[in-house]
C-alpha cells in the first residue's frame, strides 16, 4: 500500500497548496481530544538491593505515594525474601486533566542473599511473562478493542553508591535483560559520595558498561534526526543519574523543598547543584516518556514477537500433540 501510494503520488515529494481552508489543522486537535479521553499507560520497573531508596526514589519522582511499600496496609516490618519476587501496584494520577495509569513493579528480595545466582531469572520471566499476555491477546479471534499494556517500558536499575565500579551481579544483570528492556541505571543515595568521587565512580562505570557491551537507553541507532542526537547525546552524557529521594520537605530561602537533612546542611532533591533527580525526572516523564512506550513496542516487543512466531512456524497440534509439518513430506502422507 504504501509502495503504491509513494508511486502514484509521489508521497513526501509532491507538494499541494489549498486555494482555501479545508480543516485539515483540526487533525492535530482531534487526536489529542481522543488520546487524552483513552488515557495514557506506563510502566516502571525499580531493581536493585535492598536500602538503596528505590520506593523514596519513585515517590518523589511523582509527588505522590505510588512505590509498593507505600501502599502496603501492613506496618509491620517486612522480611526480606528469599529469592527475588516480582509485585506490581497499579494507581490513576491524573494533572491537569491528563490522566495516567502508572503501574510500579518491585523485585524485592533482588541481590540480598549469600547467593545470588540467577537472581535476575524471576525479572526476567515477569518480563517476558508479560510480552507473552499481549501477543495472545493480540492473536486472539475476539481480542479486545484495547489491549491492556502489561509491557515493562522503563526499568530503574540502582547502583550501590561504593565509589569503586560495577559489581559482577551489576554486569550481569544488565547484561542479560538490555535486549529485552529499556535500561536506565542510578546511582543511589548519591548523596553519600564528594563531587571528586560521583565523577569518578561515573566514568569507571560507563567503561564497564562499554566493557560489557551493555546498552542502556537512549540507544544510538534508533535516532531518527540530528535534533534528537543531541537531546539524547546530552542524557548519555549524564548516565547513570547520580540521584537523592525524599519524600520530606523543609523550609530553605522562603521556600519549601524536598530534601534530606543532615547536620552539615540540606540536600535539595531538585537543585540541580546537589544531584541529578531532575535530570531523571525530565527525561522519565517530561521528554522522553513516550518514546520509552515506543521503543518498547517497536523494538523490544517487536523482537520478542519475531523469536516466538518464528519458534512456532512450521509446528501445529493435532489430537493435543506438536508436530513439526516441515519434517513432513509427501511420502509420508
Amino acid at each position: 500500500m504504501a509502495d503504491t501510494l509513494a508511486e502514484t503520488t509521489h508521497w513526501g515529494n509532491l507538494k499541494t497548496e489549498v486555494a482555501g481552508y479545508v480543516g485539515i489543522d483540526t487533525l492535530q486537535e482531534q487526536i489529542r481530544k481522543k488520546v487524552l479521553k483513552r488515557g495514557f499507560e506506563f510502566n516502571i520497573m525499580v531493581v536493585g538491593r535492598s536500602g538503596l531508596g528505590k520506593s523514596t526514589l519513585i515517590n518523589t519522582l511523582f509527588k505522590a505515594n505510588v512505590s509498593l511499600r507505600s501502599c502496603s496496609k501492613s506496618e509491620e516490618k517486612v522480611e526480606i525474601p528469599k529469592t527475588t519476587h516480582v509485585k506490581s501496584v497499579s494507581h490513576v494520577i491524573e494533572e491537569k486533566g491528563v490522566r495516567l495509569r502508572l503501574t510500579v513493579t518491585d523485585t524485592p528480595g533482588f541481590g540480598d542473599q549469600i547467593n545470588n545466582d540467577n537472581c535476575w531469572l524471576p525479572v526476567l520471566d515477569y518480563i517476558n511473562e508479560q510480552y507473552e499476555n499481549y501477543l495472545s491477546e493480540e492473536q486472539s479471534v475476539t481480542r479486545k478493542k484495547h489491549i491492556p499494556d502489561t509491557r515493562i517500558h522503563c526499568c530503574l536499575y540502582f547502583i550501590s553508591p561504593t565509589g569503586h565500579s560495577l559489581s559482577p551481579l551489576d554486569i550481569e544483570f544488565m547484561r542479560r535483560l538490555d535486549r529485552c528492556v529499556n535500561i536506565v541505571p542510578v546511582i543511589a543515595k548519591a548523596d553519600t559520595l564528594t563531587i571528586e568521587e560521583r565523577v569518578g565512580f561515573k566514568q569507571r562505570i560507563k567503561q564497564d558498561l562499554a566493557n560489557n557491551g551493555i546498552r542502556t537507553y537512549p540507544m544510538k541507532e534508533l535516532e531518527e534526526d540530528p535534533e534528537e542526537t543531541v537531546t539524547n547525546n546530552k542524557i548519555r552524557e549524564l548516565l547513570p543519574f547520580a540521584v537523592v529521594g525524599s519524600n520530606q520537605q523543609y523550609p530553605n530561602n522562603g521556600r519549601t523543598v524536598y530534601g534530606r537533612k543532615t547536620q552539615w546542611g540540606l540536600v535539595e532533591v531538585e537543585n540541580r547543584s546537589h544531584c541529578e533527580f531532575s535530570d531523571l525526572r525530565d527525561m522519565l516523564i517530561r521528554t522522553h516518556m513516550q518514546d520509552l512506550v515506543e521503543v518498547t513496542r517497536s523494538v523490544h516487543y517487536e523482537n520478542f514477537r519475531q523469536d516466538r512466531l518464528a519458534s512456532r512456524r512450521g509446528r501445529t497440534q493435532f489430537n493435543g500433540q506438536v508436530i513439526d509439518m516441515d519434517s513432513m513430506n509427501e511420502s509420508s502422507l
